[in-house]
């Protein structure tokens, strides 16, 4: 069996083993499923919970990656098919659940603001914030998970078609849309 790993996985590696070769790549790719699965979530337990769901499920199976997309585009695809397998789910419903855990959006504010910045601008980056995730949280599905994978993750249109199973074209549809829908919301709170 010939290993298909990304260019920044083969260096360091070697001789390694298998399960060594795959404990690099969690080392280097789980922030980024996490990061989109606690975006989409907003929840980080359940985030957390999916991570190693969508890392168990990649590991399993690791001998059917044909190397096709890189490996981070093979590993946002089954993240995004276990966070749309949990979305129906009747155990958790994406934003109602974020609702009850009381999860305070402003926090991610935190991400855009530097230490140098003064309690005005903290508070403005944190309002804006909040503002993009609340009007983001009522997009359809698939606007929001391409919403989510282009500006959380910083993935390419491709990547994402990649990881969604959309073609381009409609990948930037729906991110046109969402960006529409996202802009209106705030400009109509502003």
């Amino acid at each position: 069996m010939e290993r298909v790993l990304a260019p920044e996985l083969a260096e360091g590696i070697g001789q390694a083993s298998e399960l060594a070769d795959f404990d690099a790549v969690v080392r280097l790719y789980r922030p980024a499923i996490f990061r989109f699965l606690a975006a989409s979530l907003r929840d980080g337990h359940a985030a957390e919970n999916l991570t190693q769901e969508c890392l168990l499920r990649a590991y399993r199976s690791r001998d059917g990656f044909r190397g096709a997309a890189s490996v981070k585009t093979w590993l946002m695809q089954i993240a995004v098919n276990v966070l749309r397998n949990e979305m129906t789910n009747a155990r958790l419903r994406f934003w109602k659940r974020t609702e009850r855990s009381g999860v305070d959006s402003s926090t991610a504010g935190d991400w855009l603001a530097d230490r140098h910045s003064s309690p005005e601008a903290v508070l403005l980056a944190r309002q804006k914030v909040a503002a993009v995730w609340e009007a983001a949280s009522n997009l359809p599905e698939r606007q929001r998970t391409v919403f989510l994978l282009r500006f959380v993750e910083e993935m390419e249109l491709r990547e994402i078609g990649a990881a969604t199973g959309m073609k381009e074209g409609t990948v930037k549809t729906h991110l046109f849309r969402a960006l529409q829908t996202v802009r209106r919301r705030i400009e109509e709170k502003q």
